[in-house]
């Protein structure tokens, strides 16, 4: 079992920052990769940024130059994604889910994925 925690959400205005944070925890498993989504009223959950374990990112097109993703592998089994979010527009507004991709410690498939609570992001114009 893996437990995933977010935190740092809130109410900002536009153009100003915001970051989340993610501590995802596990026994005998290794990450492969972890990331944000997010889902605004209405519409299809959508990728924010990914990174793998290597250090690989992704990121949605809306969100490119403005959002960075980062990473802190301090221990073996408990890893903490973050998301620097700037220039924070009102689209941006959403409910951001953390995305846990894992696999048993020794055994690369299948891999298995747990999300977070969520954590509501708002930006006023």
């Amino acid at each position: 079992q893996v437990q995933v925690v977010e935190s740092g959400g809130g109410l900002v205005q536009a153009g100003g920052s915001l970051r989340l944070s993610c501590a995802a925890s596990g026994r005998d498993v290794s990450i492969n990769a972890m990331g944000w989504y997010r889902q605004a009223p209405g519409k299809q959950r959508e990728l924010v940024a990914q990174m793998g374990s290597g250090g690989s990112t992704n990121y949605g097109d809306s969100v490119k130059g403005r959002f960075t993703i980062s990473r802190d592998n301090a221990k073996n089994t408990e890893n903490t994604v973050y998301l620097q979010m700037n220039n924070l527009k009102p689209e941006d507004t959403a409910i951001y889910y953390c995305k846990v991709i894992v696999a048993l410690t020794g055994r690369p498939n299948p891999e298995y994925q747990y999300w977070g609570q969520g954590t509501q992001v708002t930006v006023s114009s």
